[in-house]
């Protein structure tokens, strides 16, 4: 036994070794946040739930173990799947999100299930005929362990996973393991709260603000703390907290978390300029700069022109493809949160209005009521202020589930 604690203290560390050197060689060092608000810099790196082994490797040890991971879920340049088949835990199946296991999927294309060739393991797929796992997928599973690299948006689809699948938990009576990670846009908090009665959708599932300032973590206890799950249903969740991580601190993140969020610009816009997608304009994916310019084939959008094509390992078949298109270029602005400013100034100069807004314009924005300002001529700082009241409540009630100091 003692040898066996040994040897697994030696590889923890030897993980968490390269983790910070697969860090530093990927331009990771910590940067300030192109932010309104205060932020710290760190000379210790954030460390991940994952790469807290010793913490949560005894509560796996003899289990039969569920996995909900994606190509994020790293320990430096090691998969978590590959570190717990290395230490002797017996992983029964694989669950994955859009995107996929190895997070190459297009984004809302269906995912199929398979067996990863290099280990063998089954890999169920939770973006294709089921985003919750059945009582038959979970059949024989004692325990399930959830580690993915979230954004912070609430549009962004890993912690509808997350919810579902704590949901499925709690039916059966399944214990959770959740390894949190950093969110990098957790340092302010934006948006119309969604509103569940009307525009409830995978893209939008939970009464959150567009941007909601907390890790999967904290958001899980949110989940169960609200009753989210129904039924009067709590899942038995432990949650394996950050080290060195405040949400006043920036973060770079190691692994792009989907094929068309390729870095920190990307990640940043992407609350705002993710609205497009519900609307007529094209937003770079399947390109080169996908969030990061909004463009169509009208000169009436702006000078700056692209022509989109398909680029190798983004999103296929982009809009307006090989269609000289004009508008926004987005790359180098400095981003200080969330904002309608994008939006609003591409509809002013939209020629044909009744065709700019598509009906899945509703399930990104999150309520019936902004796509009707918009066309009414509101400002941006008119519709913001009829958000304010939802969110200094969402505010307060957020204050009880933070695992971290906040920002303000």
């Amino acid at each position: 036994m003692f040898r066996k604690f040994i040897l697994l203290f030696f590889f923890s560390s030897l993980l968490v070794f390269s983790f910070c050197n697969f860090s530093k060689q990927n331009g990771t060092e910590r940067k300030e946040h192109t932010s309104t608000n205060t932020v710290s810099i760190q000379t210790d790196k954030p460390i991940t739930g994952a790469e807290q082994l010793p913490v949560y490797l005894p509560d796996l040890e003899g289990k039969k173990v569920g996995l909900v991971v994606n190509h994020t879920s790293m320990i430096g340049s090691t998969h978590l799947l590959d570190t717990l088949l290395l230490s002797g835990i017996n992983i029964v199946n694989v669950y994955a999100p859009e995107h996929g296991f190895r997070g190459k999927a297009d984004a809302g294309e269906k995912v199929k299930n398979q067996v990863d060739p290099a280990t063998n393991t089954p890999i169920i797929s939770l973006y294709g005929k089921n985003k919750k796992p059945s009582a038959e997928l979970l059949k024989g599973i004692d325990i399930l362990v959830f580690d993915m690299q979230d954004v912070g948006a609430r549009f962004y689809t890993y912690y509808s996973t997350m919810f579902y699948c704590m949901q499925a938990a709690a039916e059966l009576n399944i214990p959770m393991i959740i390894l949190d990670r950093p969110n990098p846009n957790g340092h302010y908090i934006d948006g119309p709260i969604l509103d569940t009665a009307t525009c409830k959708s995978f893209v939008g599932l939970l009464p959150l603000p567009i941007v909601h300032a907390l890790t999967l973590g904290e958001l899980a206890q949110m989940i169960n703390g609200e009753d989210w799950l129904g039924k009067g249903l709590k899942c038995k969740t432990k949650i394996i907290p950050l080290k060195n991580y405040t949400h006043k601190t920036t973060y770079s993140l190691p692994v792009k978390p989907s094929p068309n969020l390729p870095n920190e610009q990307s990640i940043a816009l992407y609350p705002s300029v993710c609205l497009f997608e519900g609307t007529k304009m094209c937003i770079g994916k399947g390109t080169e700069y996908p969030y990061q310019v909004v463009v169509a084939p009208d000169t009436s959008f702006g000078k700056f022109s692209f022509t989109p094509t398909n680029f190798q390992g983004m999103a296929k078949d982009p809009i307006f493809a090989n269609q000289k298109c004009y508008g926004l270029d987005l790359r180098t602005v400095k981003v200080e949160g969330f904002t309608l400013s994008y939006l609003i100034d591409m509809y002013k100069k939209e020629k044909d209005k009744k065709t700019f807004f598509i009906p899945f314009f509703e399930n990104i924005i999150g309520n019936k009521l902004v796509r009707g300002q918009i066309e009414k001529g509101m400002s941006e700082k008119e519709i913001k202020a009829t958000w304010t009241k939802e969110l200094d409540q969402y505010k307060k009630m957020r204050k009880n589930y933070l695992l971290y100091t906040d920002f303000e």
